[in-house]
């Protein structure tokens, strides 16, 4: 059965979004709530967090970083990292490992509580950032491209993310959302039936799919 229009925000403010129901949305980049670190060497503009208070079990943020500096440790949490513009970031983990992220889009995955420092490549990095809680939420991720229609089918208890990379994005009518650009976040929330959403466009985008811990639901399909 098609979603219903009615049963959708169209556009949310992330300032209003609410915390017992996650709505079907698309978050507009200029909407997003930005915010400088305290140690005065970067910017954080928060797109999502669920629920929306301190104790949240997922976030969605991206961070503009203008200098070398550590990074905040998370215990008990998962990070996802993406570049999305700049030379590159180098992360550089106590125990004397290190990851690069490279242009265009390289990417990394790695525990929170592991404590790390960020060196910038020849100038400011901006970048995507997913934090997820592992006794809550268990998350699957991917970048690929946006080549004409694709098609998710969304399960009650799950969450997908989709976050354009580059290009423009257009949900199917029936989906209640409206035409994505560069740099918005559209949030595809289960309902108590199986949920279709379509979306054609041309670009690059990043995926995300969440669901709370304890749901034995097999995993849904991408089609395109």
């Amino acid at each position: 059965m098609s979603p219903k229009r009615s049963e959708f925000t169209e556009v949310a403010s992330v300032h209003d979004r609410l915390d017992a129901t996650l709505m079907s949305s698309v978050l507009r980049a200029q909407d997003y709530r930005r915010m400088q670190w305290k140690n005065a060497v970067g910017w954080t503009s928060e797109v999502l967090r669920v629920p929306d208070h301190e104790d949240w079990d997922w976030r969605l943020s991206i961070a503009d970083i203008e200098a070398d500096a550590p990074f905040s440790t998370f215990p008990g949490v998962e990070r996802w990292l993406v570049l999305l513009s700049g030379n590159g970031l180098r992360l550089k983990f106590d125990d004397g490992r290190t990851h690069t992220l490279l242009p265009p889009h390289g990417e990394a995955q790695f525990p929170g509580e592991q404590p790390l420092t960020g060196e910038l490549l020849e100038g400011p990095s901006r970048d995507f950032n997913l934090m997820w809680k592992r006794a809550c939420v268990t998350a699957q991720t991917w970048r690929r491209p946006l080549v004409g229609p694709m098609v998710l089918f969304v399960d009650r208890s799950e969450t997908w993310v989709i976050y354009l990379l580059a290009g423009q994005a257009e949900f199917a009518e029936e989906c209640g959302l409206p035409r994505m650009q560069q740099g918005d976040t559209a949030i595809l929330q289960g309902s108590d039936q199986r949920t279709r959403y379509a979306l054609e466009g041309g670009g690059e985008v990043l995926m995300i799919r969440l669901q709370q811990l304890g749901d034995s639901r097999p995993k849904q399909q991408i089609q395109s």
